[in-house]
C-alpha cells in the first residue's frame, strides 16, 4: 500500500509560480512511476506530468509544457511539479499518483495510487 500527501497548492496570480510536492510512503517507491494530474470544476481529470522511476524520463503535457517541470528524489520518496508561467487556465486541484507498472503512461487509470490533491488557484 502506497500513501500519498500532496503540499504546495494556494492562490496566485497570473504569472505567478508555485512549487507543488508530494510526500509517499513506503520502501518501494524508487520503483514507481509518479505523476502529476488536475482536474478542474466540471471538467475531466487531466494528465499534466509524469516521471520514470529513475528520474531519468519525463513527460507532460503539451498544456503545460515549457512551463511546468516534474522531477523526484527518490531518497526522499518525494516528487515536485515546479509551475511557472501560471495562467487561470492551470486552476484545478492537482493530484499526484503512483504507478506500479515502470512503463510510464499518461491514461488516468493506469496509476493504482491516489492523493488527496491540492488546490491551485491562478488569479488574472
Amino acid at each position: 500500500q502506497v500513501q500519498l500527501v500532496e503540499s504546495g497548492g494556494g492562490m496566485v496570480q497570473a504569472g505567478g509560480s508555485l512549487r507543488l510536492s508530494c510526500a509517499a510512503s513506503g520502501r518501494t517507491f524508487s520503483s514507481y512511476t509518479m505523476g502529476w494530474f488536475r482536474q478542474a470544476p466540471g471538467k475531466e481529470r487531466e494528465f499534466v506530468a509524469a516521471v520514470s522511476w529513475s528520474g531519468g524520463t519525463t513527460y507532460s503535457a503539451n498544456s503545460v509544457r515549457g512551463r511546468f517541470t516534474i522531477s523526484r528524489n527518490n531518497a526522499k520518496n518525494a516528487v515536485y511539479l515546479q509551475m511557472n508561467s501560471l495562467k487561470p487556465e492551470d486552476t484545478a486541484v492537482y493530484y499526484c499518483a503512483a504507478r506500479t507498472e515502470r512503463k510510464t503512461t499518461v491514461v488516468t487509470g493506469g496509476y493504482d495510487y491516489w492523493g488527496q490533491g491540492t488546490q491551485v488557484t491562478v488569479s488574472s
